[in-house]
């Protein structure tokens, strides 16, 4: 590389090529280590929360010492990024004690947290003990909404005080949100207000059930016309969106690996560690884990989340082909937690990935027998969808860029004649 253009290259370049380099040899690089179920907050959306006083599961927590074994075996194995989440990470006291240890072995670590728990004293800490990143969840921009979705009084002031104790000391976040029905009108708000704050902001609306298949978080999940609408209203969404259906395009795999049933990057560059040392090719996959426990790393990666990572297909569905599937994110996990079928298509995430497809103006190939294309016995529910986007077009939620051109790719083709442009049509 020149001298003059390698001073340049960005981190996200760098973190990329590295990522790509170390997947095609299947380093474990990427860890994601929840720990604990515990949190102070009673979110109704939340796939993966217990209250703070739930013994059964503070006992069945790693200790610190299983904590830095596993951290041991993990440099070892050449794992680079650490993203520690939970639950909340600060629900155990001794939080910072296996963070220094992690920080000690070299790790980039990010940290998952809703803020509440934050003190000048565990700020300062931070600043001594520097992490890579730190991303707090806001869940409203007022405290009425905040504390609706949370169903804790003062939540709303204590994350607020956590993240301007971390922008007080420098220290480097970004804040995020989930969008559901309870916030879904304060989002834009939420994105002026991480700007007026000078930090990056982000939003997902992908609802998922709870870990142990309660549907429960469903019940507050946008309907998808609601999630696309999101997205139009977001032209750096929008733009966003463009890039990666352009990055995307083409077969979903490459010829000798289209029977394979998991097409992400769990088991082959990263993997997750759940509260009790279960390790699985995911957080939100808990079907098949390898009990770290009763036996080491090395031999969970290799041999395992190997055989895991490895699993064939066994039957043809509309998913296989599909080449908006990164658009929907449609996997096994979320297979198993909607329909105990980590290859049965959810209806939701194909709905949902259609019709963002359809108002994007993506062309959507022949890929089986799908009921979201023309034809299909869905495609009349996709139609209505573009409908209530044309209804509401008027009525913006997330006005935060000052622009008045609300859904800047829908064209004639997505009315209800023509439809969306799957299956070539």
């Amino acid at each position: 590389m020149p001298i003059a253009t390698a001073g340049t290259k960005s981190y996200q370049d760098f973190s990329s090529s590295l990522h790509d380099r170390m997947q095609a040899e299947r380093v474990p690089a990427n860890a994601t280590i929840e720990i604990s179920r515990r949190c102070p907050l009673k979110c109704v959306h939340c796939y993966n929360n217990l209250p703070m006083g739930d013994m059964g599961a503070k006992r069945g927590e790693l200790t610190y010492s299983e904590h830095c074994r596993i951290l041991d075996e993990l440099a070892e194995a050449g794992c680079l990024w650490i993203l520690y989440t939970g639950g909340e990470i600060f629900a155990r006291k001794d939080f910072l004690d296996i963070y220094t240890y992690a920080k000690k072995k070299g790790f980039l670590i990010t940290l998952f947290t809703n803020g509440t728990l934050i003190t000048p004293q565990i700020a300062d800490y931070l600043v001594q003990w520097r992490p890579f990143s730190i991303e707090i969840t806001l869940y409203g921009r007022s405290r009425e909404t905040y504390e609706l979705l949370t169903g804790i009084p003062g939540s709303y002031d204590r994350c607020l005080r956590g993240i301007h104790l971390l922008l007080d000391r420098g220290l480097p976040l970004m804040l995020k949100s989930v969008a559901i029905s309870v916030n879904k009108r304060e989002v834009g708000d939420m994105k002026k207000f991480a700007r007026e704050l000078g930090v990056k902001f982000k939003f997902d609306a992908m609802m998922s059930p709870r870990i142990d298949c309660s549907q429960s978080p469903l019940k507050v999940r946008l309907q998808p016309w609601e999630i696309v609408k999101m997205d139009l209203e977001d032209e750096e969404r929008v733009a966003e969106w463009g890039k990666f259906a352009a990055r995307y395009s083409g077969p979903v795999l490459e010829a000798e690996h289209s029977d394979e049933l998991y097409q992400c990057g769990g088991g082959v560059g990263g993997f997750a560690i759940d509260p009790e040392g279960k390790m699985s090719i995911c957080v939100l996959s808990h079907v098949e884990r390898y009990d770290l426990r009763r036996g080491n790393f090395r031999e969970g990666w290799d041999h395992f989340l190997r055989q895991v990572r490895g699993k064939k297909i066994t039957r043809i569905t509309k998913c296989t082909t599909c080449k908006i599937k990164p658009m929907c994110g449609m996997c096994p996990a979320n297979g198993e937690l909607e329909n105990g079928d980590p290859e049965a298509p959810v209806d939701f995430l194909c709905h949902v990935a259609h019709l963002r497809a359809h108002a994007l103006g993506l062309s959507v190939p022949l890929h089986g027998d799908c009921e979201y294309c023309p034809g299909g016995s869905a495609y009349e529910a996709l139609v209505n969808s573009t409908k209530l986007l044309h209804k509401h077009e008027g009525e913006q939620w997330m006005d935060f860029s000052g622009s008045t051109r609300l859904f800047p790719i829908l064209n004639e083709r997505s009315g209800t004649a023509g439809g969306c442009s799957s299956c070539g049509l």
